[in-house]
């Protein structure tokens, strides 16, 4: 099994106008509304917050997902694999 280090197909985000965004390198769509998404990158989880905040396009297989919404912020957590085997993801994010 490969590890990701993020330097294969890459991370990248596009955001126009703080009104849509395009990202890669998202492995999985955690939670969703139109306040908060929750994504699992190939950076570690992605918290985007935001008001009216909309999926448009998700599209797992190529870790490509496109948004809109006003977007107010962008915050990095890492997870830790010690963590991984003794705490559920949502306490690991939430500490």
């Amino acid at each position: 099994m490969e590890e990701r280090t993020g330097t294969g197909s890459g991370h990248k985000i596009m955001i126009s106008n703080r009104k849509s965004g395009v990202l890669n390198g998202v492995i999985d769509v955690l939670s969703f509304d139109v306040g908060e998404i929750l994504l699992e990158t190939e950076m570690g989880m992605l918290m985007i917050k935001g008001n009216d905040l909309h999926v448009n396009r998700l599209t797992l297989e190529k870790g490509e997902i496109d948004i809109e919404g006003k977007i107010d912020s962008l915050t990095y957590s890492d997870v830790k694999s010690s963590a991984k085997q003794n705490e559920s993801f949502l306490g690991r994010l939430f500490k």
